[in-house]
C-alpha cells in the first residue's frame, strides 16, 4: 500500500519536509480545539440571547460531542478508502461550514443541529492530523512529531476559553464561529498546496460493524452527558442509553472477531499497543476529570470569571510546552517506557498538591502544582501515543488511529461525568442547602459564607482524579523500553 511515506527510509531528523507537513495539520487542529473549549464559556451568554434554559443551552455543547463520537470509529476507513489528504479536507470543510451556519443560527434548535456537523468534521480533524503525522515521520522519530502537534493541541484548549471570553466580552457570541473561517480557508488552501496525496486504496465498508460501533460510542458518550446532570444518578433513563451503547460496544467486538472491521481488534496483539491504548484511557479519564474540577474550582470557590480562570490554567500548558519537546527526544532515544511512568508520576505530584485545597490556598502554590501537572502531562499523552504507533506498520496506522481516538473519547466522556458527579456529591453532603444548583456561579455573599465547605469538597474529589491516575502506571511500565528503530 502507498502511504504518505516516502520510498526511501526517512530520515532521523525532523526535515523540512516534515516540519511543512506539521505546521499545515496544526493549523486546523488547533483551529478545532480552540473553538471547542471556547464555547463552553458561552453557555450563559447565549440562554440570555435565545430564552432558552440552562438545560437546553447545554445542548449546544453536547451535540458537538455527539458529532465527534459518531465519526470518530469510521476515520480510520474513510482514511484508506479514499486517502489521508481527501479526508483532512473534508473534515476541515464540513467544519467551516458548520461553524458559519452556527453563526447565522436563528434558534437554538438551529445551533444545535449545526453543532453537530461542526462536532463531524472537528470528529475526523485530530484522528487524519495523527495518521498523516504519523505515516510521514516513521518509527524513528515518532516521539518527536508526537510532541510537535500535541503542544499546539494543548496550548488551544488553554487559549480556548481566554479567547472565548475576550469574543463574547468584545465582538459577540457568534464571533466564536465566524472567527473560524478566515483561519479554516488558510489550513484548506495549505492542505491542497503542501500535504502530499496518498491514493486510495480499495475497501470494502463493514456496514454492520459501523452501525454497531457508530451507534455504540454516541450513545456511550450521551449516555455518560445524561448522567452527569444533578440528580441524574436517580433516573433510569441515563443508565438505560449507557446500558444500551455498551451492548452495542460488546456486539461490535464479538462481531470484529476475526475479520476487517472499521477497528481490527487484532491490534490489541500487539503488546505496545495495548498497553500505549490503556495507558491513553486511564489518563484521558483522570485528565479531563481534572479539567472538570480545576475551572470550578476557580469559579466557584474563589469567584472568578472564564477570562480570570482561562489565565489562572495557564501554567498547565506552560509545564507542558516545557516537557514535551524533551519527553518527545528522549522517547525515540530511549523508548517511552522510561519517559511515560515518569510523566504519570509528575502528573500525580501536581495532582496531591490539590487535594489538600482550601478556600484560601495561595494562587503562587497552585499555580507550581499545576505547572508541575503540565509537565506531566507534557511526558505522558503523546509519548504514549507515539508508543502506540511505534509498534505497528504504516499501513495499520489509520484504523490505529480510530481506535485510540475512540477509546480516548470514551475515557474522556467517563472522567468528565465521573468527577462533576462526585464533586455534586461531595458539595452536597458538605452543604446540603446547596444540592440543587452546586456547580452554578453563586453570589458573593453566599460564596464566602459556604467557601470553606466548598474547598473540602473539591479536595475530596482531587483525591479520585488523583487515585485513578495512578492506576495508569500499571499499563505505562508495560511500554517498549528500547528505541523504535531497535
Amino acid at each position: 500500500m502507498t502511504t504518505l511515506t516516502s520510498a526511501s527510509a526517512p530520515s532521523a531528523k525532523l526535515d523540512h519536509r516534515l516540519v511543512t507537513i506539521g505546521v499545515v495539520v496544526v493549523l486546523g487542529a488547533i483551529m478545532s480545539i480552540i473553538d471547542a473549549t471556547a464555547v463552553n464559556v458561552a453557555t450563559r451568554t447565549l440562554a440570555e440571547d435565545f430564552g432558552a434554559s440552562i438545560t437546553s443551552v447545554q445542548w449546544v455543547l453536547t451535540g458537538y460531542m455527539l458529532g465527534l463520537a459518531a465519526v470518530i470509529p469510521v476515520t480510520g476507513w474513510a482514511t484508506e478508502r479514499f486517502g489521508a489528504r481527501r479526508v483532512w479536507i473534508t473534515a476541515l470543510l464540513l467544519f467551516l461550514a458548520g461553524s458559519a451556519l452556527a453563526g447565522l443560527a436563528w434558534s437554538m434548535p438551529a445551533l444545535i443541529a449545526f453543532r453537530v456537523l461542526q462536532g463531524a468534521g472537528g470528529g475526523m480533524i485530530i484522528p487524519v492530523a495523527q495518521t498523516i503525522l504519523a505515516q510521514a515521520a516513521g518509527p524513528s522519530r515518532m516521539g518527536r512529531v508526537m510532541g510537535f502537534i500535541g503542544l499546539p493541541m494543548l496550548l488551544g484548549s488553554v487559549a480556548g476559553p481566554i479567547v472565548g471570553g475576550l469574543i463574547i466580552s468584545t465582538a459577540g457570541w457568534r464571533w466564536i464561529f465566524f472567527v473560524n473561517l478566515p483561519l479554516g480557508v488558510v489550513a484548506v488552501v495549505a492542505a491542497f498546496r503542501l500535504l502530499p496525496s496518498s491514493p486510495p486504496r480499495p475497501t470494502s465498508l463493514d456496514v454492520r460493524g459501523l452501525l454497531l460501533l457508530c451507534g455504540g460510542v454516541t450513545a456511550f458518550v450521551y449516555g455518560t452527558t445524561e448522567a452527569g446532570r444533578p440528580g441524574a444518578l436517580d433516573a433510569i433513563r441515563p443508565w438505560t442509553i449507557l446500558a444500551g451503547g455498551l451492548a452495542l460496544i460488546i456486539a461490535y467486538v464479538m462481531h470484529a472477531r476475526g475479520r476487517s472491521a472499521l477497528i481490527d481488534i487484532s491490534l490489541f496483539r500487539h503488546r505496545g499497543f495495548a498497553a500505549a491504548a490503556v495507558t491513553n484511557v486511564v489518563v484521558a479519564v483522570a485528565l479531563f476529570g481534572v479539567l472538570v474540577l480545576l475551572p470550578l474550582y476557580w469559579q466557584i470557590v474563589r469567584g472568578h470569571g472564564p477570562l480570570a480562570t482561562g489565565l489562572l490554567l495557564a501554567p498547565q500548558a506552560l509545564g507542558a510546552a516545557v516537557a514535551m519537546p524533551l519527553a518527545g527526544r528522549v522517547t525515540d532515544r530511549l523508548g517511552a517506557g522510561l519517559v511515560v511512568p515518569a510523566g504519570i508520576v509528575l502528573g500525580l505530584l501536581g495532582t496531591a498538591a490539590y487535594t489538600q485545597i482550601h478556600a484560601d490556598t495561595s494562587p503562587i502554590l497552585l499555580a507550581a502544582a499545576l505547572f508541575v501537572i503540565g509537565l506531566g502531562l507534557g511526558a505522558t499523552i503523546m509519548p504514549s501515543m507515539a508508543a502506540a504507533y511505534q509498534a505497528l506498520p504504516p499501513a495499520l496506522i489509520p484504523r490505529a488511529t480510530s481506535a485510540i481516538n475512540t477509546l480516548q473519547r470514551m475515557g474522556a466522556s467517563v472522567g468528565t461525568t465521573a468527577l462533576a458527579v462526585i464533586l455534586q456529591h461531595e458539595i452536597t453532603a458538605q452543604s446540603p442547602g446547596l444540592a440543587g444548583a452546586a456547580l452554578a456561579p453563586l453570589p458573593d455573599s453566599s460564596r464566602v459564607a459556604v467557601a470553606p465547605l466548598l474547598a473540602t469538597a473539591f479536595g475530596h474529589a482531587f483525591w479520585i482524579a488523583l487515585a485513578v491516575g495512578a492506576l495508569a502506571i500499571v499499563p505505562a511500565l508495560l511500554l517498549p523500553r528500547r528505541p523504535a528503530s531497535e
